[in-house]
């Protein structure tokens, strides 16, 4: 059952770091959105670098719960700051609003789980002892 939480954490991991690739290479589409909804075009690299640096943490089980509280957080607020204006009447948004809420969901149970076999924090954890 141990590769499973690998998969899982690859699977939530894959969208964040193809959708940092996406922006990097494209960042004028993701920085005038981000302007449209008034969010300084200053923060476009930082959340470019949170979103391949974080996720391959997560990947990787180091300091995952810390991780995918991180990760939870920064869905969260992109959530709230460009999904949640026109759900109702756009049906994108709502998709898209759902399946944030949905991320965070399968974030929550990484952080309700302890550390696997297949994690660093599993391998610190067992040289500590």
């Amino acid at each position: 059952m141990h590769i499973v939480e690998v998969f899982g954490r690859v699977f939530i991991s894959l969208l964040f770091l193809i959708e940092a690739v996406r922006k990097f290479f494209d960042p004028d589409i993701s920085m005038m959105y981000m302007s449209d909804h008034g969010v300084p075009e200053i923060l476009f690299y930082p959340s470019v670098a949170f979103e391949i640096i974080v996720p391959l943490l997560l990947i990787a089980g180091y300091k995952t719960r810390i991780v995918a509280s991180l990760l939870a957080l920064f869905v969260l607020t992109v959530t709230l700051i460009f999904h949640t204006h026109y759900i109702l009447d756009d049906g994108m948004q709502l998709v898209i609003f759902l399946k944030n809420i949905s991320i965070i969901g399968g974030l929550l149970i990484v952080i309700a789980n302890k550390p696997q076999i297949c994690s660093v924090d599993y391998y610190l954890d067992s040289k500590r002892r």
